[in-house]
């Protein structure tokens, strides 16, 4: 009679590890969102009103237009926050309330409907600011002005709205194209992983500047170094950071290349290791390089180019950083400006800005291959694509 409930016993400590598994995995799957939102920033200057929104379920691939979501001038590039309850957009334009600056829009989002009600407006500190992030606390936006060739950092206040800037720093200087390079045009902000550094892309002056980021003042101060040099005439326009925080990634626009790069977490410096054209061999036309992400899983690289119109597609050496070409694929579409990876790391959007339309292709994991869905969603010059998880 002892037998049986010391077998039992022992079943079940064996067993108990499979069923917790088998549970906690059960449980992360009710608990993911099954849907996004999709807001799709624009530029205004021909049908757009401002801000789009779409509602997107990977498990179909299908895409539902809710309309515009809210009216804003030139909102061509936007954050989520990390609460899901907040949304930033900068306003693109060379002057605001009769000064040479663009703008800054904080927004509140209504997740069953996807509009957004806007909290408040404020100067971006420099004209024709372009790209913008958010620290790692959900305390600070931070902003790229492209004309000004500048950079600013603004807090959140505790209903969302932003308050007046806590640091400010103008970039001087240019480089050897004397179209495009003749003074500094910030083109993109990052934070690092650990949010201790400010990375900024400036197409002007050919340099990822380095900036030391207090998070409890929103100051900036110079890194140790405070730059890395990409080669010059390249045009840095954006950057990616890896997964694994080792390594970086920067889409230099004016050369169609990228620069890849060691990162130590320690300095925040960044080390040349590779340049690599986005253009396969033999390509001869005009081009631009735009967008650069990094897939979840680390093993892949897209970028995009305009004028090719394609997004090209790069292996990661994983202990190395380097890349190797796969191919490229096109876009559908002309002139993709900006694409994103959504948060399952199935699928991938590319705007194609002056084609109207943003075409949506589904990743292959294993091979990091695109092939369209044959959903394309129509929104007036889309500029970034950004994704919402919604329960």
């Amino acid at each position: 009679m002892k037998t049986i409930p010391c077998f039992a016993s022992v079943l079940a400590v064996l067993l108990a590890p499979l069923l917790l598994t088998h549970y906690a995995r059960g449980a992360a799957k009710s608990a993911r969102p099954s849907k996004y939102l999709v807001y799709v920033g624009t530029y205004t200057d021909k049908q757009s009103k401002g801000i789009y929104a779409y509602r997107f379920d990977p498990a179909t691939a299908q895409s539902t237009s809710l309309g515009l979501a809210a009216e804003a001038s030139n909102p061509s590039f936007l954050v989520v926050d990390s609460s899901r309850r907040l949304l930033y957009a900068v306003n693109e334009i060379s002057e605001y309330e009769g000064h040479s600056s663009g703008g800054i829009s904080a927004f509140t989002i209504a997740p069953a409907t996807g509009k957004l009600t806007l909290l408040n407006e404020v100067s971006s500190g420099g004209a024709g600011p372009c790209h913008l992030a958010l620290d790692k606390t959900g305390k600070y936006v931070l902003v790229a002005n492209y004309e000004g060739g500048s950079l600013a950092v603004f807090p959140i206040l505790k209903d969302g709205s932003l308050g007046k800037a806590s640091a400010f720093v103008q970039h001087k200087g240019g480089s050897v194209n004397p179209q495009r390079q003749e003074g500094p045009h910030a083109h993109s902000v990052y934070l690092s992983p650990d949010n201790r550094f400010v990375l900024c892309a400036d197409l002007g002056l050919d340099e990822v500047l380095i900036y030391r980021f207090d998070v409890g003042k929103g100051t900036l101060a110079p890194g140790n170094p405070a730059f890395a040099l990409v080669s010059s005439g390249a045009g840095p326009r954006h950057f990616a950071f890896h997964p694994n925080g080792k390594f970086g990634y920067v889409i230099n626009e004016l050369r169609s290349t990228l620069t890849a790069f060691s990162y130590d977490p320690a300095t925040g410096a960044l080390d040349a290791i590779q340049t690599i054209s986005t253009l396969p061999q033999g390509f001869t036309g005009d081009n631009t390089a735009a967008e650069v992400e990094v897939h979840p899983s680390g093993k892949f690289l897209y970028a995009s180019n305009r004028g090719r119109d394609s997004i090209a597609l790069f292996g990661i050496n994983p202990r190395k950083g380097t890349l190797t070409p796969l191919g490229d694929n096109p876009t559908l579409g002309k002139t993709p400006r900006n694409f994103a990876i959504d948060p399952t790391g199935s699928y991938l959007f590319a705007a194609n800005q002056d084609s109207d339309s943003i075409v949506q292709f589904r990743i292959d994991t294993s091979t990091g291959r695109l092939t369209p869905t044959g959903q394309v969603l129509e929104v007036s010059a889309p500029v970034c694509v950004t994704f919402l998880a919604v329960e």
